[in-house]
């Protein structure tokens, strides 16, 4: 089999066996919307190209990771993101906030980005999205968390475009039933 008919999951199983050739046909095929994604959320080139190298030396060394649930490309934005905003807060790029437990006790300092995730993570919100299914959850979390555009998130999770609306639909009325 020709390497550029791989998919994904092959490529990362091929990573997760120390192939670097898969790890570089995966960063062809990614770094560019990567890249791209993450310099909407950070000005800063420098940032971004930091950012994005510590996203694919953690793809090679987490490749063996990846479950093969959901896309691959997906489990990769994951990664990305949390290391801009890992990269962010190295360079002190955001300021530490005072996080207040629910008794009113002071907590430890995190930074709002932190604080943000935790809610997200942890918090009711965290609760009503571990109850949708897989695909909801991905709809949800590739178009509202990550910021994705329907057409980008429809190709990120390969499903047409009006899937992608649909299970957003369905997804919000679940959401607000949970959290009413």
């Amino acid at each position: 089999m020709a390497s550029v008919e791989r998919s994904d999951a092959e490529l990362l199983s091929a990573v997760a066996g120390g192939d670097r050739e898969a790890l570089r046909l995966l960063h062809d095929r990614h770094a560019p919307w990567i890249r791209s994604r993450l310099r909407r959320r950070c000005a800063d080139d420098d940032i971004v190209l930091d950012a994005l190298q510590d996203t694919f030396v953690a793809v090679w060394r987490g490749a063996a990771r990846f479950d093969g649930r959901g896309e691959p490309a997906a489990w990769m934005w994951g990664i990305a993101i949390r290391r801009l905003i890992g990269v962010l807060r190295s360079r002190r790029r955001w300021a530490p906030v005072a996080f207040r437990s629910d008794d009113g006790q002071d907590g430890r300092v995190v930074d709002a980005a932190e604080q943000v995730l935790l809610g997200v993570e942890h918090g009711e919100l965290g609760v009503a999205l571990r109850q949708l299914s897989p695909e909801l959850r991905a709809v949800v979390q590739a178009t509202v968390i990550d910021g994705l555009t329907t057409r980008e998130a429809g190709r990120l999770l390969g499903i047409p475009s009006g899937t992608v609306k649909t299970r957003m639909m369905r997804a919000k009325a679940q959401l607000r039933a949970t959290l009413a």
